[in-house]
């Protein structure tokens, strides 16, 4: 029970945490007179993906690279499948537009990379410095490309953060108060996760890709679940894209720099592919379909919700025999 409670209270602190220290960031932001574009690319990309960074962080310094990799790795998948999966049921994705094929091939490719370094058995610090340097040249890229158009993608995830505090100091406070929840709330995520899975005779790795990983990815949920249901449908689908870009470049960039990141080979057997696979049918629908139907979004919740269950009873564990 006490691990539970841990999990429980780290993730509400991740979830109001983010939220609150975004809302800070970006008031801070707008005083100094930074643009829209600039502060959706860094400062909402960063806030949204804080809890998993400092959670895949807290794991890898804590010796549980499982949990490290296995977050990354569920946050991914659960950026897709579930968010389309929830968020597509109440809103439908409306596809299409220059920077979603833009985005979208980058996370492809960004992922391919990642799985070429898992089949070398452990993310170095060499890895990571490469990783970070990509999503640099990346973000350098999509601000060149997008800063004469005022209505940019980025700029536009700016609007769907309102009520933002109106003095500086109070953004401040936001912005310091919002990341100690961060650190508070990956600290009792990480020690309660890995306390349940010992507990419970379940591998680290498991809890990393279900419990963490969706604990993790609430901020972009909210997120993506306020643009949808504005119907900014392109803010949502690049919400979930860039979450994801900087899942796999930014976040297992800074977690190998800091220490090296073995690769469980539980996640090579199945994980690792089924992300890269998730994600490339995903980028593809994204480009060729006009949007995600309903009937689309109950297929996606369908596929995370089966994914899911493999995770606690595998197919090649049941016995059909006996039925």
């Amino acid at each position: 029970m006490i691990s539970a409670g841990l999990i429980f209270a780290g993730l509400v602190l991740l979830l109001v945490g983010a939220e609150t220290m975004i809302r800070g960031a970006v008031a801070i932001a707008r005083r100094l007179n930074i643009s829209p574009h600039v502060i959706g690319l860094t400062v909402i990309a960063f806030g949204t993906s804080a809890p998993e960074l400092f959670v895949s962080l807290k794991a890898a310094m804590n010796g549980s690279p499982g949990i490290a990799i296995g977050n990354v790795i569920g946050s991914n998948i659960a950026n897709i499948l579930l968010m389309i999966g929830t968020v597509g049921v109440i809103s439908p994705f409306v596809c299409g537009g220059a920077p979603l094929r833009r985005d979208g091939l980058a996370l492809v490719l960004g992922t391919i990379l990642f799985v070429g370094v898992g089949l070398h058995g452990i993310i170095e610090r060499w890895h990571g410095a490469v990783m970070l340097a990509l999503l640099v040249a990346y973000l350098l890229y999509c601000y060149f490309e997008e800063r004469r158009r005022p209505d940019s993608v980025h700029a536009k995830e700016v609007e769907e953060f309102d009520a933002l505090p109106t003095s500086t100091w109070r953004s401040v406070l936001y912005t310091v108060g919002g990341l100690i929840g961060v650190l508070v709330g990956a600290r009792l995520l990480v020690d309660g996760a890995v306390e349940v899975a010992n507990r419970a005779g379940i591998s680290e790795t498991v809890i990393g890709i279900t419990v963490v990983a969706v604990g993790t990815s609430l901020p972009e949920l909210a997120t993506t679940l306020v643009a949808a249901l504005r119907r900014h449908s392109d803010v949502a689908l690049g919400n979930i894209i860039g979450s994801n870009i900087f899942n796999t470049l930014g976040i297992l960039g800074t977690v190998a720099l800091v220490s090296p990141l073995p690769i469980p080979p539980e996640v090579m057997s199945l994980d690792l592919w089924f992300m890269l696979g998730v994600t490339i049918v995903f980028v593809a629908m994204a480009i060729k379909l006009p949007s995600f139907s309903r009937p689309w979004a109950l297929v996606f919740f369908a596929t995370y919700v089966a994914f899911i269950t493999n995770q606690f009873v595998p197919v090649d564990t049941l016995n059909f025999a006996s039925y």
